[in-house]
């Protein structure tokens, strides 16, 4: 590949991109060495320290090791904490998009999947139909967490500010899924939201049926002020959860490949039991 002009983004980024779209679809294996910093400046006609700058990134991300005097390799291991951004966007690059998530809110997503989408809208990415699947918790009783941290006490009131913040981004995903069908930039569009009643402690993506992204969400101790009250409370930490990606490859048997079966099938195990439709 080679550098687009009429792309907006530095060349740095576009060379990143390239990159982890080949690491992300097993043109690189893991362990495979990437082209040299030299080999990588001449291909795309730009300085070695452009290359260094895409490099550190893919690095960043946990899709490569850099060695000293041997050079940059995928990494063996791709079950470590990663980013879900650059995976949510080469998923995207698929003619039939499918996302599932079962966590808190879904406000991770909404916000990480604003940009696939923008590139849909300028006609940089096309797929065909994007599906997705929200399993998120039943405000409408009581909770784990949420919480008060006296007595562990129900608070419909943080209920329902749990219940805003889920509906919110909730809302949020289907409207910017479902303008996309209505545009006609894509063939189907569908967004389905269906509750259960507990109180999610992990979050869970499941990417095109292919990849897998989990972590647990860490409790913390805060203070807020709902309707003029101050209350203290417990609460989940959603965008300091760590994730762990693990991809299915052509072996079944695979670590990767077991956790994306049982993922998704534990997902769909929820979805088509104890979980219902309902406004978060």
């Amino acid at each position: 590949m080679s550098l687009d002009p009429d792309d907006p983004r530095p060349p740095y980024q576009q060379i990143s991109s390239a990159l982890r779209a080949a690491i992300l679809t097993k043109k690189f294996q893991p362990g495979d060495q990437l082209p040299s910093g030299p080999e990588l400046a001449k291909h795309y006609g730009v300085a070695r320290m452009t290359v260094g700058k895409a490099l550190k990134l893919l690095q960043d991300e946990g899709l490569i090791v850099t060695r000293p005097g041997s050079g940059s390799f995928v990494r063996e291991r791709t079950e470590r904490p990663v980013g879900l951004r650059p995976h949510l966007e080469a998923a995207f690059a698929k003619p039939q998009v499918t996302i599932d998530f079962a966590g808190f809110s879904s406000e991770t997503l909404y916000n990480v999947m604003q940009e696939p989408l923008d590139k849909i809208r300028t006609g940089r990415l096309t797929p065909e139909s994007i599906t997705v699947r929200l399993l998120l918790p039943d405000t409408t009783v009581p909770m784990a967490v949420p919480v008060l941290v006296d007595g562990l006490r129900d608070d419909p009131a943080l209920r329902e500010r749990a219940r805003t913040i889920a509906t919110t981004n909730s809302a949020g995903i289907a409207h910017s899924v479902e303008v996309l069908a209505e545009l006609g930039l894509i063939q189907t569009a569908s967004v389905q939201v269906k509750v259960y009643q507990g109180s999610p402690l992990f979050k869970l993506y499941i990417l095109n049926g292919t990849e897998a992204f989990f972590g647990y969400y860490p409790l913390r101790e805060r203070t807020l002020i709902i309707d003029g009250e101050t209350r203290t409370l417990y609460d989940v930490k959603g965008k300091d959860t760590t994730l762990f990606h693990h991809t299915a490859g052509p072996d079944d048997a695979s670590t990767g490949s077991q956790q994306v079966q049982q993922s998704q099938e534990w997902f769909n195990s929820v979805w088509n039991t104890i979980a219902y439709e309902r406004t978060p």
